[in-house]
């Protein structure tokens, strides 16, 4: 096993296409296909399974795929840190979970920016144990964690023991997201039950130390929706909503903009009664620079309208 086959197996998980990652990296499909296998052999487990709806990790390759992200990111932070420094440069880096107003408080802070100076900028949907290793590790400026109101107790003291402050931006529930030719679009007072006979799309990278995985499903996923569709980006979830009527996502407050743009609708469901909380956290004694400063205006603008 070598970097370069770190860096090869990172970008198929990215673009979930053998062929497309061949083409990201500037060399041959077979090359790439023949990498892969390679590094499978030497591991001695199959790292993604090949299917119609591309090349997915395996239980196994999604392990893996942690490490190698996590030996990656050391390797830029090292690098960055030995790097000439650019004092012209404006820097900004963010780890945060999958939610549109923090993508829109993002596109806001940038149009806010003076695009004529050299950026570098980084936004990374991640879970909250790889958001709080990037801000203490691989020098990340700023992140966002999100857990269930439960959850309240470990992640503070986890945040406490590793030095990094914390700031409540909203507590909220989880709501319905589907388009609006969705058959429950204008249904009230929806419950599990009426979600059995559709589609749910959910996202699989979650993960939450002090739950297994088994026991963490059945907090986040109703054991009587037996139809899924689990998904890694943002991209795959927008169209699957778009383009296959029967399909719905749990989410937070969608601002106004994303719900025209798609044509979807919000709903409550009633069995849902879990909260949850997102939260700002950075390095105890970090100074914001002007960029954090216009992010984190913007955040509080968008989490505003929500309301």
């Amino acid at each position: 096993m070598n970097l370069s086959q770190l860096k090869y197996a990172v970008e198929v998980e990215k673009t979930k296409s053998i062929t497309k990652a061949a083409k990201n990296l500037y060399m041959d499909q077979p090359n790439l296909s023949r990498a892969i296998l390679e590094l499978e052999h030497s591991l001695g487990t199959q790292l993604f399974n090949r299917t119609s709806n591309g090349v997915i990790p395996t239980d196994k390759g999604e392990e893996f795929l942690k490490y190698a992200h996590n030996i990656l990111n050391q390797i830029e932070a090292v690098e960055m840190l030995f790097r000439p420094a650019n004092h012209n440069k404006l820097n900004f880096s963010i780890s945060i979970p999958r939610a549109s107003y923090i993508s829109q408080a993002f596109t806001n802070m940038i149009k806010k920016i003076n695009l004529a100076k050299q950026i570098e900028f980084t936004i990374r949907e991640t879970n909250n144990m790889n958001a709080i290793s990037n801000i203490l590790q691989n020098n990340y400026n700023l992140g966002i964690i999100r857990y269930q109101s439960k959850q309240e107790k470990y992640f503070i003291s986890l945040l406490k023991q590793k030095n990094i402050a914390h700031e409540i931006i909203q507590e909220f529930q989880y709501l319905l997201l589907m388009p609006k030719s969705h058959p429950l679009a204008n249904k009230t007072d929806i419950t599990y039950k009426d979600l059995h006979d559709y589609i749910e799309i959910a996202h699989k990278d979650y993960y939450v130390p002090t739950l297994s995985i088994s026991e963490l499903k059945k907090t986040e996923l109703p054991e009587i929706i037996d139809k899924r569709i689990y998904v890694y980006d943002r991209g795959s979830q927008f169209d699957l909503l778009c383009s296959i009527p029967t399909t719905y996502i749990w989410v937070s407050t969608i601002p106004d903009e994303f719900i025209k743009r798609y044509s979807l609708v919000q709903q409550k469901c009633i069995d849902s009664t879990k909260k949850y909380k997102d939260v700002l956290i950075y390095k105890k004694n970090y100074q914001f620079t002007d960029i954090d400063k216009i992010f984190i205006n913007e955040l509080n603008n968008s989490v505003s309208k929500l309301n």
